[in-house]
């Protein structure tokens, strides 16, 4: 029996002594794969500033941009205000005491032509008033200031802009 406890004390050691020598060996493998996402802000076509503040001007501005994917364009151009400018002038040489020159010109005007006839105080023809400029007038109706057509007013410089533009606007549908 005491050999049984005798054997039954070694067996544990034993365990233990093989546990101190046992080996374990790992091997792992791993495929990493990363994406990155680039967000940028898209590209813009800023409209130029017009400074046109000054009351003294008699221009108007007209800007703007245009931006695709590919290509940004912004342009901008003053147009001139020829009624404005009329005022102007006419303020101007009444300023002056030229009161004669400042009517004439507002007379150029056909709406002012016609409300000056119609309150019995013509306007000037050729250094004429009243009485002797109603009869120039009425013997040289020709003369008369006629309303411009909207179509007529179309300058050299506006046909300019709209075929720059019209070219722009091909160019724009080309490169979508």
């Amino acid at each position: 029996m005491k050999l049984r406890y005798l054997l039954l004390l070694c067996l544990p050691l034993t365990v233990l002594a093989a546990e101190d020598t046992i080996i374990t060996e790992s091997t792992s493998t791993s495929d990493v794969s990363t994406t990155t996402k680039l967000e940028s802000p898209p590209p813009s076509a800023i409209t130029p500033t017009m400074n046109i503040s000054n009351s003294d001007l008699c221009t108007v501005g007209v800007a703007g941009a245009v931006q695709t994917q590919i290509l940004g364009i912004s342009m901008g151009t003053t147009v001139r205000d020829m009624n404005c400018e009329k005022l102007k002038n006419a303020k101007t040489l009444y300023d002056m005491g030229m009161k004669v020159a400042a009517v004439s010109i507002m007379c150029q005007d056909e709406r002012v032509f016609d409300a000056m006839m119609n309150a019995g105080t013509p306007c000037p023809y050729q250094g004429l008033i009243g009485e002797e400029a109603k009869a120039a007038w009425v013997a040289n109706v020709e003369e008369t200031p006629v309303e411009i057509k909207a179509e007529e007013i179309v300058d050299e410089k506006t046909k300019q802009t709209l075929m720059g533009l019209g070219s722009i606007f091909a160019l724009l549908l080309l490169l979508l």
